[in-house]
């Protein structure tokens, strides 16, 4: 599903969303039109960092809630959306997404998974990965509101 593409044919504002206010979790995306399987939305911008310095910038405070706009393309960049970043970065969690981040050429790009009608979130699961346990207090630091019948309660990738 995922196309190369340069950056003349990437996305380009007016996005075919709107940010507005999420029963999810803050602000959201919301579809302004219908977008069919597989339309590339936006590209996820930001800094790049290496995942050093997004540890230095963002620890992991034990007991207390993960919040930032990091996203690991690899196991060298992390592309931090609070600085530089666009509208991709409101895109709220959920277990039962409807878009997915594709990696192409070092860039993440947000892909609708499903059809998606005018006014719908757009969403996707964020699938983050611990190495440590999923224990109640971990699970409480990556908290899911997404409502979903299949809700995971949790952020957190399904352990393997």
């Amino acid at each position: 599903m995922s196309h190369p593409r340069d950056a003349q044919n990437a996305p380009q504002p007016p996005y075919p969303f709107e940010i507005r206010s999420s029963g999810i979790q803050g602000m959201g995306a919301f579809a302004t039109r219908a977008i069919p399987i597989g339309e590339r939305l936006i590209e996820y911008a930001g800094e790049r960092l290496t995942p050093a310095q997004a540890e230095e910038r963002y620890p992991d405070v034990a007991g207390e809630r993960h919040h930032t706009f990091l996203f690991a393309i690899d196991d060298d960049v992390v592309v931090d959306a609070s600085v530089n970043g666009n509208e991709a970065r409101f895109l709220n969690h959920s277990c039962a997404p409807n878009c997915d981040v594709v990696i192409d050429q070092k860039r993440l790009w947000i892909e609708a998974i499903h059809d998606i009608e005018p006014g719908e979130e757009l969403v996707y699961d964020y699938a983050f990965v611990l190495e440590e346990r999923h224990t109640p207090a971990a699970k409480k630091r990556y908290p899911c509101h997404c409502g979903a019948i299949t809700c995971r309660g949790t952020m957190l990738a399904k352990k393997r």
